[in-house]
């Protein structure tokens, strides 16, 4: 991916939510990888926590940090998948002004080439609100690994061309 040098990085403020009925601090896999990538890559960490598979808990977390204005972007990890008690991209829809269909869809491309066709198993998606970007990522670390290292490190990097996230920011609370 073309990152220009030449241009100035602009870290951000990301928060990380894992969201899950068994996870706690001490076995937060995914969650500590984001916490390491995000600040190996030079953002800041806005805040952190784990949440139940509830949709209003995760609304509830969610509203509280796009409320906060020095958090530019949330990233969850888990609850994407199938099952009854995956309810992230219910709660993620409930919330933003404007879903990113293509980060979904990008995710899974990316997340074929690892898993195959189990990858259609993802409801990885994305979404911008009150000017917060949003992105639900599956709990696997696998899939947290495609997350971050195959879209979110660049599209959160304000030097990667053509366009990236950051530039934008701005500008989402237009209307």
């Amino acid at each position: 991916m073309p990152i220009d040098n030449t241009r100035q990085f602009k870290p951000i403020s990301i928060a990380i939510l894992t969201i899950s009925d068994s996870r706690n601090r001490t076995d937060d896999t995914s969650g500590d990888f984001l916490v390491d990538r995000l600040m190996d890559a030079g953002h800041q960490l806005g805040d952190r926590a784990i949440v139940k598979d509830d949709v209003e808990t995760i609304v509830q977390k969610l509203r509280q940090w796009i409320g906060n204005p020095d958090i530019d972007c949330v990233i969850s990890t888990g609850g994407t998948g199938l099952t009854g008690r995956d309810v992230t991209p219910e709660a993620f829809a409930r919330i933003w002004d404007r879903e990113i269909p293509g980060f979904g869809e990008l995710f899974r491309s990316l997340s074929y080439l690892t898993i195959g066709t189990s990858a259609l198993q993802s409801r990885a998606c994305a979404g911008v609100a009150s000017g917060t970007y949003l992105f639900a990522l599956p709990g696997s670390p696998g899939g947290v690994k495609d997350g971050w290292d195959g879209i979110l490190v660049y599209q959160l990097d304000s030097r990667h061309r053509h366009c990236n996230f950051v530039e934008l920011m701005p500008r989402l609370r237009e209307t």
